[in-house]
């Protein structure tokens, strides 16, 4: 199994893992080719990760079970076509790369021929691991197949067909059109779509530059560069996703929105597109809404008990408004549609203008905003008040009509919730007063103000204990004696020691005193100051609860409230 300096069988006896008995029956049984090591095992002396173990703490050489480990398939290590006969004839798995160092799972690390050859060809250092002789077997032919999908899809596409025309030059359309309808390239971005749902993306992004088309996905809200296919195929893969969203192919000068529903691995999915021009052509965004995905569930988005009870207060109150604010992505619809879930009941009538409606909700009366043709924010939340509402939902507060209509409404009765882009849950009477809003109409129905953000939680297979840098103490004013945790990395992560997301969240109650703040004009900071003075729990303060609870890292944390 593994060649050493040593007989593997005499220094198995030595260590009284086998029998002097055991060790003579492997010998005479032992079949021409076959490694001491592996008649052992087969005759059921000694099981294969008694071996492993015993071998790597003998040579200091790790011992890697690979049933553990995400091969990291779309590197350009495993798509070198050189290197896949060297793999399979010396059973050395190349499975991560780090700062130009690549790990090896080998059968035998001492063989300094497999080595140097993985070297020349790879042109990395090479630091070996020891893994099952069977499991790289298995590995070998799992992630080559994964990789060779990608090269026979490609492979499928007659790239010398394709013809890249300079940006003054002439459109052919129907050129175009039979380009995005080609067998391969529908092969190609089904590939791209299927790859993303299974590794649970949440967008898509293809981008141009000069002489490469790179391909990366939003996993829990970070961006991972998977492959690059061919520049000359850019063009192509823009049409189909242009035909499939039903957008226009000829123009390529301004940005377009399309939107369609897609069927992957059994699941259904809403896919957003946005194509933009760039100076290398046109770039396409596809978010891939599945509602499966969807947490309706209050007591599941990261609010702590007292957070909690509080939020449940005052989404019960009759009348008022609750904004939910944070940047892009931070998790405020899942929020909203996890409360107007909680409160829909039959006595309620609740109508909701969205833009767009990212996921059907049952009972909720959910209506698309189109400006083009005047059915705008306002427009709509107008005639929502002749429908005898209880609960409104407008999308997001973006100017200053939008936000008069939805006070106008809380002052008549009704309870409305809404989104707005700021960095905290004072920035979002702040953002009112810069609309033009008078103050005393945002305190009289502004009744709670909601920061959220969403943090990557550790991999519960893979989480292990260690100790942060210095600065994350005193960053979180936290004792060091104090064990924290993080995720190593896995098979059911891909490697990178997070799996899911959960919110961290700020709520200011607009009790009287800080209604009395905002009437007076008080600064920002001047509210803020008396909200922590009264108890608030900052965005801050939630991310440290996250981490000393152990559900994230302490610089996941860092990296979401630190910036």
């Amino acid at each position: 199994m593994i060649r050493t300096k040593k007989k593997l069988g005499d220094m198995l006896l030595k260590a009284g893992i086998i029998t002097q008995e055991q060790l003579d029956n492997a010998l005479s049984e032992k079949k021409p080719g076959e490694r001491v090591g592996r008649t052992l095992t087969r005759l059921g002396f000694v099981s294969e990760e008694t071996i492993l173990n015993f071998l790597a703490s003998q040579m200091g050489i790790p011992y890697i079970d690979l049933d553990n480990v995400e091969i990291e398939r779309f590197g350009r290590v495993l798509r070198n076509e050189v290197l896949e006969p060297v793999v399979r004839r010396h059973l050395a798995l190349p499975i991560s790369m780090s700062d130009e160092v690549l790990t090896v799972a080998m059968a035998d690390p001492l063989d300094v021929i497999a080595i140097d050859d993985i070297r020349r060809i790879t042109g990395c250092k090479i630091r070996a691991v020891v893994s099952s002789e069977e499991k790289i077997k298995q590995a070998i032919d799992k992630y080559y197949k994964k990789t060779e999908t990608m090269e026979e899809i490609l492979a499928s596409v007659d790239v010398r067909a394709i013809e890249v025309l300079k940006e003054e030059e002439a459109i052919d359309l129907d050129k175009m059109k039979e380009e995005g309808e080609a067998i391969g390239i529908i092969r190609l971005v089904n590939h791209l779509l299927s790859t993303a749902v299974e590794l649970g993306a949440s967008d898509i992004h293809i981008e141009p530059y000069e002489d490469e088309l790179r391909v990366r996905y939003r996993i829990d809200g970070v961006l991972h560069e998977m492959f690059s296919p061919p520049k000359t195929l850019h063009r192509a893969v823009i049409s189909r996703f242009k035909i499939i969203s039903g957008l226009n192919i000829a123009e390529r000068r301004l940005p377009q929105d399309g939107r369609c529903s897609i069927r992957l691995k059994e699941k259904e999915a809403d896919m957003r597109v946005s194509v933009v021009p760039t100076s290398y052509g046109e770039k396409v965004v596809a978010r891939i809404l599945d509602p499966s995905s969807l947490c309706l569930d209050l007591t599941k988005l990261g609010f702590s008990k007292k957070l909690l009870s509080l939020y449940e207060e005052k989404i019960k109150e009759p009348h008022g408004i609750i904004l939910i604010t944070g940047p892009t992505g931070c998790g405020k619809t899942t929020t909203l549609y996890s409360t107007l879930r909680t409160i829909n009941t039959p006595d309620k009538n609740i109508l909701t203008v969205e833009d767009p409606v990212e996921y059907k909700i049952k009972g909720l009366n959910q209506t698309q905003a189109r400006p083009e043709i005047g059915l705008d924010f306002p427009t709509t939340l107008r005639s929502f008040l002749r429908q005898d509402p209880d609960i409104l939902f407008v999308g997001e507060v973006r100017d200053k009509e939008t936000a008069e209509v939805a006070i106008n409404a809380a002052l008549t009765g009704h309870l409305v919730f809404s989104t707005l882009h700021t960095n905290d849950s004072v920035g979002a009477i702040v953002r009112l007063q810069n609309m033009g809003v008078e103050p005393f109409l945002i305190a009289s129905t502004l009744i709670l103000s909601v920061a959220q953000r969403l943090i990557r939680k550790i991999c519960p297979e893979c989480k292990i204990p260690y100790k942060p840098q210095s600065s994350f103490y005193r960053f979180f004013d936290i004792p060091e004696d104090i064990q924290f945790f993080k995720g190593a990395g896995c098979k059911k992560c891909s490697q990178i020691g997070y799996k899911g997301r959960i919110g961290i969240f700020e709520l200011l109650d607009i009790d009287s005193e800080i209604a009395d703040l905002i009437t007076d004009r008080e600064p920002g900071s001047r509210i803020m100051e008396t909200a922590i003075e009264k108890g608030l729990t900052t965005l801050k303060d939630s991310a440290r609860e996250k981490v000393l609870e152990g559900i994230t890292a302490p610089e996941e944390a860092m990296r979401v409230v630190a910036g």
